[in-house]
């Protein structure tokens, strides 16, 4: 059979029926044999970083592999953006690429090019992926394929990338002739006195708080993590990557931390004596900028199957005193095995305590319904999060929008909500939108900024071609919030390259909508937020457009240098030695075990 028709049977026999691409020269016999297969369809995207970011939401919500494939030369690199977001967030893709025909090829890395739109893929990817291959042999064909597809799903979960010349596409091969690629077993090292260690540290402290961040979707421990927290009903605060992971209403949920986090899970973590971490790398977004302020007097303990994101900390950051190297749901599932008594709610008066500050410290106030002629976006994203239904998808973009959505937005129960957390580029959540619609028959919302758009703009002609029942929601401030934020902070306010002042320009939204034949609503003041209503009933695809405050701002937000318990605008000083007081006299509470 023509080796391209090998590859996608072979993809559609691991369950991937939607194959995002961008045609072009290098990957005709590809997508011709895309095209022809019964099982597998080919979503034309309309430029190459969006159909791999795609492919990468895609992954996130069927917990399958994604599937994204272009041509050679600039086709290849349009998606280095997206390869970033997958790489950085652990999320399983498998990215072909087009290449030009073997006897084009240059042999020496002294010559810069020799055949037309060739480009040393391998070298370009290979410190973004967890493997990259340019495959030359027809025969090798099978053992690629499953070696990549390994690679990508085991162990830490990331993107792979195998490069395919031309002529190699059009080769006769026989499946029956193909060897197979054989993984070898990696053995798994897990001492009990590693659990012994963790459960005598849980019950010696007094205010101890799980941390948990997307890592535990990737390890698929959802159920485990949880079964580990209600065994000790201990507190759990979530990064933006966990927000999902439990509903606001959970009795555990204490809230989300970080740099752009809410006050409460700030206070909780930096007043905790024990911080256990499962699923987040502990960055600097989550635990500021000056690591070594972060939960001073905690023991700090951190779960995770990457060892260099264990050794990355150093004497001037976070201080680990124990670390678990492995796979999380297997951890966890031998720690449930060997820790099956049952305790007394020993944390329910620390507990008691985070859950004050969370009802004093709202991240939304009623003098922030007040604003007359424009949208707070506050108001909205809370609004917002009383019609998103129970398992909806919630996708965010980047800077002030993304801050907004994940301090404001009510997380319920089966709910999905993501972005691409570490690389975050501008205009990822469209795209992103666009694979999660096709893996799904799930409520799709989409959450964009003006400026998000404008990066790619163009795949509304993609949800429109497919009909795509998603539902794009525009922060229209008017500019980049979030620069100007830091320009207000750093340069004086000095504006460039940030709104139509300083050198943007931005369209006409509801003539934008009219071009691409989409519905088209506009939510110009509070007033307007009941629209809502009526946007919670019909399906889309739509575009809403929300006249957002041209000036504001993330409320609260750290400044770098600071304390995570100590965010911008600032709380009196005593106000924070009274909340310190109060935990100090928790100490003194003593429950016993059973």
């Amino acid at each position: 059979m023509k080796l391209s028709d090998y590859i996608i049977d072979f993809l559609a026999g691991k369950g991937l029926y939607h194959n995002f691409l961008v045609s072009g020269g290098a990957v005709i016999h590809l997508v011709d044999s895309s095209s022809k297969h019964p099982k597998m369809q080919p979503i034309c995207v309309q430029h190459e970083e969006s159909g791999a970011a795609a492919a990468d939401a895609y992954s996130r919500v069927t917990r399958n592999l994604g599937l994204m494939m272009t041509t050679s030369g600039p086709g290849a690199t349009n998606i280095v953006t997206s390869v970033c977001n997958a790489y950085f967030d652990s999320i399983p893709v498998l990215y072909l690429t087009g290449q030009v025909s073997r006897f084009r090829l240059k042999q020496s890395k002294a010559l810069r090019q020799r055949g037309f739109q060739e480009t040393d893929i391998v070298s370009m990817f290979e410190g973004i992926t967890k493997y990259t291959k340019l495959i030359i042999d027809p025969i090798t064909i099978r053992y690629e394929l499953e070696k990549a597809i390994f690679l990508a799903t085991e162990g830490r979960p990331g993107p792979v990338v195998l490069d395919i010349p031309d002529d190699l596409q059009r080769e006769e091969i026989d499946p029956n002739q193909l060897k197979p690629y054989i993984a070898e077993p990696t053995p798994s090292k897990l001492p009990l006195e590693k659990i012994y260690a963790l459960t005598q540290m849980i019950q010696k402290a007094k205010k101890p708080v799980l941390i948990l961040g997307a890592g535990v979707r990737c390890a698929k421990a959802e159920n485990e993590v949880m079964n580990f927290a209600k065994l000790w009903k201990m507190p759990i605060l979530v990064t933006w990557g966990g927000a999902d992971l439990l509903s606001q209403n959970d009795e555990l949920y204490m809230g989300r931390l970080g740099a752009c986090g809410q006050r409460a899970a700030n206070f909780a973590v930096q007043n905790s004596d024990l911080v256990i971490a499962m699923g987040t790398r502990l960055s600097q977004m989550i635990t500021g900028g000056k690591q070594n302020l972060f939960a001073p007097s905690a023991k700090k303990v951190m779960i995770d199957i990457d060892e260099a994101e264990i050794k990355k900390f150093d004497i001037n950051s976070i201080q680990l005193d124990l670390t678990i190297i492995s796979d999380l749901k297997t951890f966890l599932e031998l720690y449930l095995t060997n820790n099956k008594k049952e305790y007394s709610d020993i944390f329910y008066f620390w507990r008691e305590k985070i859950r004050t500050w969370i009802h004093k410290y709202p991240i939304t106030t009623p003098e922030d319904y007040l604003l007359k002629d424009k949208v707070n976006p506050y108001i909205f994203i809370k609004e917002l999060s009383k019609f998103a239904s129970e398992g909806a998808i919630i996708i965010g973009d980047t800077g002030a929008n993304l801050s907004w959505t994940m301090q404001a937005f009510e997380v319920k129960s089966n709910q999905r909500i993501f972005s691409a957390w570490n690389h975050t580029p501008m205009g990822y959540s469209l795209p992103a939108s666009i694979g999660a619609a096709l893996a799904t028959s799930r409520e799709v919302i989409c959450l964009i900024g003006d400026g998000g758009l404008m990066m790619c703009l163009q795949e509304l002609a993609t949800v429109r071609r497919h009909k795509l029942p998603i539902k794009i929601f525009i922060f229209n401030n008017q500019g980049h919030g979030i620069q100007k934020q830091t320009i207000d902070t750093w340069l004086k306010s000095h504006y460039v390259a940030v709104d139509y002042k300083s050198g943007l320009y931005f369209p006409d939204y509801e003539k934008l909508a009219e071009s691409f034949d989409l519905p088209y609503f506009c939510i110009k003041n509070h007033e307007n937020l009941n629209i809502l209503n009526t946007l919670a009933l019909q399906e889309g695809p739509f575009v809403c457009n929300i006249e957002i405050e041209a000036n504001q701002k993330i409320v609260p937000m750290l400044k770098y240098g600071s304390r995570l318990e100590d965010l911008d605008p600032k709380l009196p000083p005593e106000e924070l030695d009274t909340i310190k007081k109060e935990c100090e006299e928790l100490d003194t509470v003593s429950i016993s075990l059973v």
